[in-house]
C-alpha cells in the first residue's frame, strides 16, 4: 500500500541517518537533512510503483505524473517487473546522481542545485499524496513540494549531497516490503528463473511460497498487500518515523533533547529496579 511504503521509507531514513539514541546513525546528516530527507525518502519509497498507471505516483502531479508512469511501465515491462529489481534500484539511484550534477550559478546564492531540487519536488509530491497530507487538493501538493524544494535548494544546497543515497534507500525499502507479501518481486530482472516443475506440481512447502511460479522471490510474512499483518507491522513503523522527524525538529529549534532522554532513561531504569526489588 502506498501509504505504508512511504512510511517505511521515512522510518528507514530516520533509522539510518539520525544520530539520536533511537537510531543507528550509519549515514549521519544534519537535523534539516533528517527532516527533509524523511519526506524525500518517503517519496523515493514509491518510485518502484512508477510502473503502475493507477498507483499513487500516477495521481500525484497530473498530468506530468500520469505520462511518466506510462513511459516507465513501457520500459520496465509492466507492473512489478524492472522497477522492482536490483537493476531498478541501480537505475533510480543513477538518475538521482546524474540529476545531482545539474546546477545553476547565481550572483545572490552561488551554485543552486536545480537537479536535486526538481527530484525533490516530485518525490515530496509522491509522499504527500501517499500520506494524504493535502487531501485531494492538487494545488496544495504542488505548492508544498515546490516550496520545500526551493527553500532547500536556495538556502541549504549542501543538503542535497545525500539525494542518490536517499533514492536508493527508498527504492530498496519498497522492494523489501513487496518481497514480504505473497506476490514477491523479480529481484534479478530481466533474468527470470521459474521455479522447478516439482515445486509447481507438488506445491512443496516452503519452496512454493518463496519461489513463485513466474520466478518472483517472496518471504510472505505479511500475507497479501493491505492485510491485517501489514497494518500490525506498519503502525509502529509509522510512529517511529514521526518520532524521529519530531526529534530532529526539536534539536533544530535548540531544545536539549539529550538531557530529556537521559532523564527519561534514568527514571525508567530506577522504576524498573524498584518494581523488581533490586
Amino acid at each position: 500500500m502506498g501509504g505504508h511504503h512511504a512510511a517505511s521509507g521515512a522510518a528507514a531514513w530516520v533509522a539510518v541517518t539520525s544520530t539520536t539514541p533511537i537510531a543507528f546513525g550509519w549515514y549521519p546528516v544534519s537535523e534539516v537533512g533528517v527532516m527533509t530527507g524523511a519526506l524525500v525518502c518517503a517519496g523515493a519509497a514509491l518510485l518502484p510503483d512508477a510502473d503502475h498507471h493507477n498507483g499513487t505516483i500516477a495521481h500525484s502531479l497530473p498530468p506530468v505524473s500520469e505520462g511518466v508512469t506510462k513511459l516507465v511501465a513501457t520500459v520496465s515491462g509492466g507492473h512489478r517487473n524492472g522497477t522492482h529489481s536490483l537493476l531498478g534500484i541501480a537505475v533510480f539511484t543513477a538518475i538521482a546522481w546524474v540529476m545531482g550534477l545539474v546546477s545553476v550559478r547565481t550572483e545572490a546564492f552561488g551554485d543552486v542545485l536545480v537537479g536535486p531540487g526538481i527530484m525533490a519536488v516530485l518525490l515530496v509530491a509522491f509522499a504527500v499524496r501517499a500520506l494524504k497530507l493535502t487531501g485531494q487538493r492538487r494545488w496544495w501538493t504542488w505548492t508544498l513540494s515546490l516550496s520545500l524544494a526551493a527553500a532547500v535548494a536556495v538556502f541549504a544546497p549542501e543538503e542535497w549531497y545525500w539525494m542518490p543515497f536517499c533514492v536508493g534507500l527508498g527504492c530498496a525499502v519498497h522492494i523489501l516490503g513487496d518481497m514480504l507479501t505473497t506476490r514477491g518481486v523479480p529481484l534479478l530482472w530481466p533474468l527470470k528463473f521459474r521455479s522447478p516443475t516439482w515445486v509447481r506440481r507438488y506445491r512443496w512447502m516452503p519452496f512454493d511460497d518463496v519461489w513463485r511460479d513466474g520466478g518472483n522471490i517472496s518471504l510472505p510474512v505479511l500475507g497479501d498487500a493491505g492485510s491485517w499483518r501489514e497494518w500490525l507491522v506498519m503502525t509502529p513503523v509509522s510512529a517511529y518515523a514521526l518520532l524521529g522527524v519530531g526529534w530532529a525538529a526539536l534539536d533544530q529549534m535548540g531544545f536539549d533533547t539529550a538531557a530529556v532522554w537521559e532523564s527519561a532513561t534514568a527514571w525508567t531504569l530506577a522504576t524498573s529496579e524498584s518494581l523488581l526489588g533490586v
